[in-house]
């Protein structure tokens, strides 16, 4: 299928498809995406609720999880409500300078929420390797400054992407595999060299991504060769303290690098394994976040059930 407006030199708008040879399912599937859409907005702003009015839990960690909880209702919200009107009203069009801003929203976030795991991975270090300085080390006015430098540090990598699809031509389609614009997907239908997308996004990649979570990790190696010489029960209570963060980097980088290696490697431009995965990489943590850390961390878990009148145990763990 090739649009009318192929033949012309640059595109004005973009056809966002849903989810191909799925057509006649997509109105029914909009129910369950809308509601896990709903899941995670609610789940989400609960948590930063909680936050905010418990004056106890003005701590680094729970101001970390607040930044990252408000990500994940932004990114989330700057795909879902256009992926809806696709599979409900079959609003397939999105103009060219939307979809940059879309594009650009989508992927700025995600590097600011790589940011605030490597700022979570950093706090839960201190914590555990040099407690008797995390109060001097981490500080509200710090945290806040580190929040801040995730805010530019995501906006200053990915401000460059809309600039270099704008300079590239369309003359052959501009029907794009997706339910929403990805950088990697919109240049594909250019009809000029791509190669400076191509390079700027794997230094994007490599700069952001690679190296937080090369940090994250080498945090996790300097927590456990600390904690492995600890008595049993701290181990089971420092372990205790990063079970739910070490869950919500799992959950953002695994459907993140998979959907960048499908992008580079698939070879069908409609097949549905990118589509989905792009649509888990940008549903799944926001929803998966809340739930992860209202179960797993008991300051959390108990005001949240204080919140809804439900009384726990006392010697609940």
């Amino acid at each position: 299928m090739v649009d009318p407006k192929s033949n012309e030199s640059s595109a004005t708008y973009f056809i966002l498809i849903g989810l191909p040879g799925l057509e006649e399912a997509q109105f029914w599937l909009a129910f369950p995406l809308c509601s896990l859409y709903l899941i995670a907005v609610l789940g989400n702003l609960t948590i930063i609720y909680i936050v905010r009015t418990e004056h106890s839990l003005h701590e680094p960690m729970y101001i970390f999880l607040c930044m990252l909880s408000g990500l994940d209702i932004l990114i989330s919200t700057s795909s879902m409500p256009k992926m809806m009107a696709i599979f409900w009203f079959n609003s397939t069009i999105i103009q060219f300078d939307a979809c940059l801003l879309q594009m650009f929203a989508i992927h700025s976030l995600s590097g600011m929420e790589s940011t605030v795991l490597l700022a979570m991975a950093f706090d839960r270090y201190v914590a555990i390797c040099h407690p008797l300085r995390h109060a001097t080390v981490l500080t509200l006015p710090r945290v806040t400054k580190i929040g801040m430098a995730a805010v530019v540090r995501g906006t200053a990598l990915m401000a460059p992407l809309p600039i270099f699809i704008k300079r590239l031509p369309f003359c052959h389609s501009n029907i794009l595999s997706h339910s929403y614009c990805l950088h990697q997907d919109v240049m594909k239908l250019a009809c000029a060299d791509i190669r400076v997308n191509i390079i700027y996004g794997l230094i994007v990649i490599i700069s952001a991504i690679g190296l937080d979570s090369l940090l994250i990790s080498l945090s996790y190696l300097l927590i456990l060769k600390t904690v492995l010489g600890l008595t049993r029960e701290a181990q089971a209570k420092a372990f205790g303290t990063c079970v739910s963060h070490v869950c919500a980097v799992f959950i953002f980088y695994v459907p993140f690098i998979g959907l960048s290696m499908v992008h580079r490697f698939s070879k069908r431009h409609n097949s549905l394994l990118p589509i989905i995965m792009a649509n888990i990489y940008l549903l799944v943590p926001p929803v998966l976040n809340p739930i992860v850390y209202g179960v797993k961390t008991k300051e959390i878990r108990h005001r949240i059930l204080r919140l809804f009148h439900v009384t726990t145990p006392t010697s609940d763990p």
